[in-house]
């Protein structure tokens, strides 16, 4: 047997009204017994009238009842079994009447009877529930932490409970309305409607709850600080299914909140805050990133020194002037911020005070500027965890910074090394007009190692150039730079086209064997970025119109007919890129009447991402078909129809117009292998040189070719000897034979009868050398014209 927790009046399963009842005299006499009591225990009232109620309880340990009991007792049923019941003896007022059998009551007995006290019993299991109930429902009015709020069905506030009082701070809620409990308010659910009063009274018109509603705004309680809440909400009905009105539970998940709020921010700001390389745009992102959601407003300023690229050395005297980068013009909202700014690279940590926050932008112990934080409706000092937030935002941003300062870095050094091994000018020539277009490369790639070069070479003709090296940044340009040195000094040399690029495949492959047996001793060296490049190397002649190519894995010129703007790809031998090895290298030969229009490009010009290779091929192919026009104008329409944003490689053009040395110009004679042909060829060598007006250069002239053709005619291997003149810029003299033997320079000893011939021609000439061909090898000197107008070469008209 237990006692039974009372609460005063009988209510629930106990209720009088609902309970089964029994009126028991002063000696526990049964004289009243009601229809829910023989229910309970399945006796009739003619069964117990007038017998002590003591005979129906089974537990003989249990108390004599008196008024004020409560219990729980074990019954005798009528059919034999023991009923556990609660039971409640409440007294009855000597002075009432006497219930009888029809009494107000519904009780059974008899009449004349003084009744001592009323017998309240029902089931145990339905009372403990009941109470449970209630015990409930008292806790969640009083103790409860969620916050309890009903509204009547005009949503306005009839009760709320304990923990929402506390929580909103003390004040007569009563007939409020949902968005009148707090400042500020605002949902930031998303798909929600705007007010929580029009939340509610959806909730009311349909019965469909709303669960975990994240609401924000400022208590009475604390009316400077944003709270956060999870809000439901669900009607409340009548046992007929009529609404009563709704109710609201309220949690406090402020700190959950902005935990979870700084997490999504921090891993924002990863995905979105850097991916460039610029850092206006790196600081635009940051700001877009942490404007509304940590701050009304940010400001990045950065060192002047970053900005260039630099970073403080230790124990230097740091450079503090700053640039803003971010935003272009200051916000209101952090104008008061100046002088936080000051103060935090000197504290190096974050400032506590209300208002703006400056955070120290720093990156390995270097300082590269300040990020301020600023609201517009703020006096609360910031809690630790925004400070961490903002330190740990900052640092990210520093990262960005940092990297794309050494970008910066990287990129201008590049560039400058790069145009240091361009040609600034190139070379005025009468073989070739020539125009070129050069765009480094505007992404985070950086600058590549496209190249291009124009090489003068003997006997006015002119060596072309372009090449393609893999990769970007300082490594590609210094790799660019040491192929165009190789193939400068290799062109020197007078080599045809493929044995120019099968000595340069040489030279790339060797570099490439090197690093990779520093690998196999145990040393790891990058890849050479030589290995891949593509180069194409033409050499034309002005004097016979052709033009002599090979390709390294290159893109195919495009030549323009003079006549009628036709735009052919030539086809040239394949070949792979150098250091790829396989197949070997050909030339091929075009012949190019004079105008014609030779374009040589890197593959930047027509490739890129989104562009289709043909297409882009086509463009070109329109603008150069208008060759009539200056090189100049169409350079610059090319890369205006085929590049018309940023490039993500280098691009490189170089435009062609050819020309032919006028017949006047040139000077050929056939000799025999014979001593006399020596004295003849000085002699037609004078005549013509007379005829140029060239007086002052004929004894040279004629001691020149009675060196060179005796050279020929002494050393050379039975066939023809050729003895050719050319008035260009220079006037040249070339002696060609069969032999294959290269002559050389060398001091002859003073007893010696000869071996000072070719010493004479180096002393007496501007420059000298040898180049082979198929058929032999052409010796050839140059000497410098006087100061006249120079003959006008060939071309096409327009």
């Amino acid at each position: 047997m237990s006692e039974i927790p009372g609460f005063g009046e009988l209510q629930g399963p106990l209720d009088v009204s609902r309970a089964a009842t029994a009126v028991l005299d002063g000696e526990g006499r049964v004289v009243g017994w009601s229809p829910a009591a023989a229910a309970l225990l399945g006796y009739g009232a003619s069964e117990v009238l007038g017998r002590k109620f003591a005979d129906l309880v089974a537990d003989a340990a249990a108390p004599e009842l008196s008024p004020g009991m409560r219990r729980v007792l074990w019954l005798r049923h009528r059919d034999g079994h023991r009923e556990r019941a609660a039971a409640a003896v409440l007294p009855l007022s000597p002075g009432g009447e006497e219930p009888g059998a029809d009494g107000a009551s519904g009780l059974s007995g008899g009449v004349g009877t003084r009744p001592a006290c009323l017998l309240a019993m029902a089931e145990a299991g339905e009372t403990e529930q009941w109470n449970a109930l209630q015990s409930m429902l008292r806790g969640l009015a009083t103790q409860s932490p969620v916050g309890l709020a009903i509204y009547d069905t005009r949503l306005r506030v009839v009760w709320t409970n304990a923990a929402l009082y506390e929580e909103m701070g003390p004040a007569d809620y009563a007939g409020v309305g949902p968005d009148d409990m707090v400042t500020h308010g605002v949902i930031v659910s998303p798909d929600m409607p705007d007010t929580l009063e029009e939340v509610m009274s959806e909730v009311l018109t349909t019965g469909e709850p709303v669960i975990e509603l994240h609401y924000r705004g400022r208590p009475p309680s604390a009316p400077d600080r944003d709270h956060v809440w999870s809000c439901s909400y669900y009607r409340l009905e009548d046992p007929a299914g009529s609404p009563l009105g709704v109710c609201e539970e309220t949690v406090d998940i402020t700190e959950r909140y902005l935990a979870q709020q700084r997490l999504d921010l921090l891993v924002r700001a990863g995905r979105s805050v850097g991916t460039t390389l610029d850092m206006s745009r790196t600081a635009r992102e940051f700001a877009a990133v942490t404007t509304p959601w940590f701050a009304d407003a940010v400001t990045v300023d950065l060192l002047e020194t970053v900005l260039h690229g630099d970073r403080s050395r230790p124990g230097a005297v740091p450079d503090t002037r700053m640039v803003r980068v971010w935003p272009h013009e200051e916000p209101p909202a952090v104008r008061s911020a100046v002088s936080a700014d000051d103060r935090a690279p000197a504290a190096g940590r974050p400032v506590r005070e209300p208002g703006p926050l400056a955070v120290p932008l720093r990156t390995e112990g270097t300082d590269l500027g300040i990020v301020s934080f600023a609201w517009e409706h703020r006096t609360d000092p910031f809690d630790e965890g925004e400070l961490a937030v903002a330190d740990e935002l900052v640092a990210r941003l520093a990262v960005c910074i940092d990297n794309a300062r050494r970008y910066a870095r990287e990129h201008a050094a590049a560039l400058v090394l790069q145009r240091s091994l361009l040609p600034r000018l190139l070379p005025q020539l009468s073989a070739v007009e020539l125009a070129y277009r050069y765009l480094p490369a505007d992404s985070r790639a950086g600058v590549g190692g496209d190249w291009f070069d124009v090489i003068a070479l003997s006997g006015t003709r002119v060596g072309l150039v372009v090449g393609d090296v893999v990769g970007h940044g300082l490594s590609a340009a210094a790799t660019m730079g040491r192929l165009r040195t190789s193939v400068r000094v290799l062109a020197r040399m007078d080599l045809a086209p493929d044995e120019l690029l099968a000595r340069l495949d040489d030279l790339v492959t060797q570099g490439g064997n090197e690093r990779a047996a520093v690998r196999i001793e145990g040393e790891e060296l990058p890849e050479d970025e030589a290995l891949g490049v593509t180069c194409l190397y033409a050499v034309y002649d002005p004097v016979s119109g052709t033009c002599t190519m090979a390709r390294a894995g290159h893109p195919l010129p495009a030549v323009v007919d003079p006549d009628d703007g036709t735009v052919t790809f030539p086809e040239l031998p394949s070949a792979p890129p150098l250091g790829l090895g396989g197949l070997p290298f050909e030339s091929a030969e075009l012949t190019l009447p004079p105008g014609s229009v030779l374009a040589l490009f890197t593959d930047g010009l027509v490739r890129g991402r989104d562009r289709d290779v043909d297409e882009q091929l086509g463009i070109l192919s329109a603008v150069l078909s208008h060759s009539t026009r200056p090189l100049d104008d169409l350079g610059d329409e090319a890369v205006d129809a085929l590049l018309p944003r940023p490039a993500d490689d280098d691009a490189a053009l170089l435009l062609v117009r050819t020309r032919i040395l006028g017949r006047h110009q040139v000077a050929l004679w056939e000799l025999t292998a014979d001593p006399q042909a020596v004295g003849r060829a000085r002699a037609a060598a004078s005549e013509q040189v007379r005829a140029w007006g060239l007086d002052d250069l004929v004894f040279t002239t004629e001691l020149v070719v009675s060196e060179l053709v005796t050279n020929a005619i002494r050393h050379a291997a039975a066939g023809p000897i050729q003895l050719r003149l050319i008035r260009d810029q220079t006037l040249i003299c070339e002696v060609s034979d069969s032999g294959l033997t290269s002559p050389h320079l060398r001091q002859a000893a003073g007893d010696d009868e000869g071996g000072r011939g070719l010493f004479i021609v180096a002393q007496t000439t501007q420059q000298w050398g040898t180049r082979f061909t198929a058929t032999g090898k052409v010796i050839w000197a140059e000497q410098a014209i006087p100061s006249v107008k120079q003959p006008t070469t060939e071309g096409h008209a327009g």
